[in-house]
């Protein structure tokens, strides 16, 4: 046993305790039981912390509420996220084919004071054409007559922005239904960031980003030419899961080092990236009032990160370097000919196995072309686990995928 204690925590202690410790909002227990009786209580003392959104001008919260989950049948969250200072809400019309949309839309409605308190997002994925038509029932999903933020969800290259998009985004500024345009990113994120930060109509952008790829060079210098523009950032995919999970004791122990400075691991990997003051909030998916709780605690607590738990993190994910997929589309997707999406299994399997997100991964996956799908076997995938710099075993996971996710 004594081979498995860390800092004073056993194996089986770290197992029990993780996601549960930690950083709490005042008033309630780490489950969640303080909500048990019916109504939330009342936000701890202390604001949330808010930053500029680049050069748009608009103060967010740090937190970034994700939106991708049953928000109609959880409506008590919506009001005591407001409740906790959680004003910058994202959405997107792929979400549950427009259900999270109206969600959100159905708070509006029974809460009309509440729209003007909120940065509010929404996202359309540029398929098939039509964004007029889309974003207007979009916004009466979301029973308003504008977003804050529109983004074009879900790009892997800059030239999917063009100057058609431009001239749109521009029109419906003009109009009133957008105040600000950018586009989210799981894909090439340094190459879209860097892209972007060289046209000068670009708000916003949401990008994978995380402990393990927070320190790499490419990423440090794309982070900095969008500030240079003014190009606001918000960091979603901020745990560093992966298409691989394993009970490691590099995980335990890094979790087990977080637990004993009072927060969870979850906790660290939020304040690590809110430590950067470039990026100005983080989206975070928080389908339960613990989650949330949770979010909300380490978000408003002043603790920073010492250098050695940065080192800390920067070990655990050396240890776990062959467990991620860092999003370079582009590398396997050229090694395949450019006809099989490998990036979009990752995070499919991602979703699955380090979020537990089954539901979202199937949807994901069975977007996916059918060979993908039925028949991994008949795919040589050889190049791109040569292609991948991270070695992913690529022929297992997507064999894994065809398997769990089919």
């Amino acid at each position: 046993m004594a081979a498995e204690k860390k800092a004073g925590l056993t194996r089986r202690d770290v197992m029990k305790t993780l996601g549960l410790g930690g950083l709490a909002v005042a008033g309630m227990g780490v489950a969640g039981q303080a909500y048990a009786a019916g109504e939330p209580e009342k936000a701890a003392p202390g604001p949330m912390p808010r930053r500029k959104l680049g050069k748009t001008g608009l103060e967010v919260s740090i937190l970034d509420l994700g939106g991708m989950f049953d928000t109609i049948n959880n409506q008590l969250l919506l009001k005591q996220a407001l409740g906790w200072g959680v004003n910058f809400w994202d959405t997107a019309e792929a979400y549950g084919n427009g259900m999270s949309e109206e969600g959100f839309g159905r708070f509006f409605s029974r809460n009309p004071e509440a729209r003007k308190q909120i940065v509010l997002t929404t996202k359309l994925v540029p398929k098939g054409g039509k964004f007029d038509e889309r974003l207007d029932a979009a916004l009466s999903r979301l029973k308003t007559d504008y977003v804050d933020l529109f983004y074009v969800h879900g790009i892997s290259g800059i030239a999917e922005v063009d100057g058609q998009m431009r001239d749109w985004a521009a029109a419906k500024k003009k109009a009133g239904k957008i105040k600000f345009f950018g586009f989210s990113t799981h894909s090439n994120m340094e190459d879209c960031l860097l892209g972007a930060a060289k046209l000068d109509w670009i708000d916003a952008v949401m990008i994978s980003y995380n402990f393990r790829l927070m320190h790499e060079q490419k990423m440090r210098d794309a982070v900095s030419a969008c500030v240079k523009a003014g190009i606001g950032l918000v960091a979603m995919k901020t745990q560093g899961g992966g298409p691989v999970k394993t009970d490691s004791q590099a995980e335990l122990d890094m979790a087990g080092r977080f637990l004993e400075k009072g927060f969870t691991d979850k906790q660290a990997k939020l304040k690590a990236i809110w430590q950067n003051p470039d990026i100005a909030s983080v989206c975070s998916q928080m389908p339960n009032l613990t989650i949330l709780s949770a979010n909300v605690a380490a978000a408003r607590d002043a603790t920073s990160l010492a250098r050695e738990d940065f080192e800390a993190l920067r070990v655990f994910a050396d240890a776990t370097h062959g467990d991620y997929c860092a999003g370079c589309a582009d590398i396997c997707g050229t090694a395949m000919g450019g006809a099989v999406p490998v990036a979009d299994v990752m995070r499919a399997m991602m979703y699955h196995r380090d979020y537990g997100e089954t539901a979202i991964a199937r949807e994901l996956f069975a977007s996916l072309p059918e060979a993908l799908r039925r028949d991994p076997g008949s795919l040589d995938f050889s190049k791109a686990e040569a292609a991948c710099p991270r070695r992913l075993a690529i022929a297992s996971i997507v064999d894994d995928a065809a398997r769990l996710l089919a």
